[in-house]
C-alpha cells in the first residue's frame, strides 16, 4: 500500500462532486472504454487508447494525444492499493504516487485525488490540468 504524507510540500490535490451512484462512479472510472471518453484536460487533445488492468500489481496506460497529432505521451503506471468502490492508489512509472478516494455522498460521490506533484511545471498548472480532468469525469458521467 502506497503511504502519501499529505502534510508534504508537493502532495496536491483536486476533488469533484459527481451527481451518480456509486456503482456507475466507479465504473465510468476504471472500465477502459469510458476513460477514453474523458481522460484529457482540454477540448484538443484526446485519450485514443486505454489499457486498463484493475488489480493490485496490474498496470495502466492512458494514451493521450493533441487531436491535431502534433504531440502525443503515455500516462501510465501500477496499481499498489483497490478497495473497491473506496480507494484507488497507484505509482506512476515515474516514480510518483497518486492516491484517489471515493467518498460515497447522499445523492453523489465525492473523489478526492491527491498527487505528487513534478517538477517539470507549476504546481498551479499541475492541479489545473488534473481538475480539468475530473471535471471532464464528471461531464461524462452526469451525461450519461
Amino acid at each position: 500500500m502506497l503511504r502519501l504524507d499529505m502534510n508534504q510540500d508537493n502532495i496536491l490535490e483536486v476533488f469533484e462532486t459527481i451527481e451518480a451512484d456509486i456503482e456507475k462512479v466507479w465504473d465510468y472510472f476504471t472500465h477502459p472504454d469510458h476513460i477514453v471518453n474523458w481522460y484529457y484536460a482540454s477540448d484538443d487533445w484526446y485519450a485514443p487508447r486505454v489499457e486498463n488492468e484493475l488489480a493490485v500489481g496490474g498496470k495502466f496506460l492512458i494514451a493521450m494525444s493533441a487531436r491535431d497529432e502534433s504531440m502525443a505521451f503515455d500516462f501510465e503506471g501500477v496499481y499498489e492499493n483497490i478497495e473497491p468502490y473506496k480507494i484507488i492508489e497507484y505509482k506512476i512509472i515515474d516514480g510518483r504516487k497518486v492516491k484517489i478516494i471515493f467518498t460515497m455522498l447522499e445523492n453523489a460521490v465525492q473523489i478526492t485525488e491527491f498527487f505528487e506533484a513534478e517538477e517539470v511545471n507549476k504546481k498551479e498548472d499541475q492541479v489545473k490540468g488534473w481538475q480539468a480532468i475530473l471535471n471532464n469525469f464528471k461531464k461524462y458521467v452526469e451525461g450519461n
